[in-house]
């Protein structure tokens, strides 16, 4: 009993610990391919997804990005780039796009020559 009791405290210590002292430098970027077919993003995913430090990769056929989770304390974005290089398939980091609102537009009453009721 002794023994299935120690074995419980060392498995609770680590699960509960072990994120606890880890430290965790992910970083999610969107870069812009040229893909325009599956074989692209299988080619992608079988050659990137074994870069060292790389966690997640997804492929969007659609809008042609490439939305990629790596491990800063081990790989870097021109590392990245290069592989991409490699596989004759260069990579450009995608600028958000401004969610800027457009101005409205503020016609008052005087500026429509609306008569207003007295």
């Amino acid at each position: 009993m002794k023994k299935y009791l120690l074995l419980f405290v060392c498995i609770l210590y680590s699960v509960l610990c072990t994120p606890l002292f880890a430290k965790v430098n992910k970083q999610t970027i969107v870069l812009s391919v040229d893909i325009h077919c599956q074989g692209c993003c299988d080619k992608i995913m079988k050659n990137i997804a074994f870069e060292k430090g790389v966690k997640d990769i997804v492929c969007d056929l659609d809008t042609k990005t490439i939305t990629l989770t790596y491990d800063t304390t081990k790989t870097d974005l021109p590392t990245l780039l290069k592989a991409f290089e490699k596989i004759h398939k260069p990579a450009k980091v995608k600028e958000p796009e401004s969610q800027e609102p457009k101005a409205k537009s503020s016609k008052t009453d005087a500026d429509s020559g609306a008569s207003t009721p007295y």
